[in-house]
């Protein structure tokens, strides 16, 4: 897969344990996988985030997990039950990985061109006030 790789990002999943890395690393290509212009970047200062027209996910690793942070407002379905947190979050929904669980790929792309389309839709608080 190709894609353009912020080396501060690198930098990030680099200094993480390998189980760690090896969660970050498939998060992010399955990120870049969603949609051909998702862009990676770091904000507040160390944290990776993927984004495409507005925010679509953000890696943090804990100390026996890696969050997963979908920044949905709560819209984008979720049917196969992956998101972990954060249900009742007004701007982002949480999936945590611990070492050795599978990742629900289809799952997690799925969700992420959902948010994607959300976004060129004009963005979930967008979409979230014209349900209201």
């Amino acid at each position: 897969m190709s894609y353009l790789a912020d080396p501060r990002v690198d930098q990030y999943i680099d200094a993480l344990p390998a189980w760690q890395q090896l969660i970050c690393r498939r998060v992010r290509e399955l990120a870049h996988a969603a949609d051909p212009e998702v862009t990676e970047t770091i904000k507040r200062t160390v944290q990776p985030y993927f984004v495409a027209e507005g925010n679509i996910c953000a890696l943090l690793a804990a100390k026996d997990h890696v969050n997963v942070f979908v920044y949905d407002g709560g819209i984008v379905p979720d049917p196969e039950g992956i998101i972990t947190a954060g249900q009742q979050n007004k701007t982002a929904r949480t999936i945590a990985f611990r070492e050795g669980e599978r990742i629900n790929e289809s799952a997690l792309v799925a969700m992420f061109r959902q948010i994607i389309a959300n976004n060129r839709a004009g963005g979930w608080r967008k979409l979230k006030a014209a349900r209201e």
